[in-house]
């Protein structure tokens, strides 16, 4: 059977309202874990990509214009390759810990869609998707893990009235 290069891959974003200060003895503990987590999901099995600035993670980039949100956003083969990384290791036991980082928020926080290969979405892109979520719920535009629905066509597109 002949190997397919896929022409759309799945981009995940989730954003967190901090408790304290990054630099805070109480997030210690959540800020030495980010390099090694991110390393895990840069060697994970269909990992394509991963928002970082200079620091080498994400979380000095701003999001929805507060100070107290930060955010992650990763490019993935698809939902199995993404729930696989998620739910296993040293990434799950961080989620087991998140309440003691993080505020619970009742909006959504995060929000897949399906990018065409090679795209690396920016963070306005982000923040469309899901604001879009918590305004429509879950469409083929931005939708979630529970709600998710297949990559596009390779002539098909998504729009935003989706």
């Amino acid at each position: 059977m002949p190997h397919t290069t896929p022409t759309y891959e799945l981009t995940e974003v989730n954003i967190a309202r901090l408790k304290f200060p990054l630099d805070s003895p109480e997030l210690k503990d959540f800020v030495d874990a980010l390099d090694p987590v991110n390393a895990v999901a840069d060697a994970a099995d269909g990992f394509v990509w991963r928002l970082q600035s200079d620091s080498g993670n994400a979380t000095d980039i701003p999001v929805l214009g507060d100070e107290w949100l930060i955010i992650n956003m990763s490019t993935w083969r698809d939902t199995n390759a993404l729930t696989a990384f998620m739910y296993q290791g040293q990434h799950r036991e961080l989620l087991a810990r998140r309440r003691d980082w993080f505020e619970k928020l009742e909006e959504a926080t995060a929000v897949l869609w399906w990018v065409p290969a090679g795209h690396r979405p920016t963070v306005a892109e982000a923040e469309d998707r899901l604001l879009h979520l918590r305004a429509h719920g879950p469409t083929p535009y931005a939708f979630t893990l529970r709600t998710s629905f297949p990559a596009p066509r390779e002539t098909g597109t998504v729009s935003r009235s989706a």
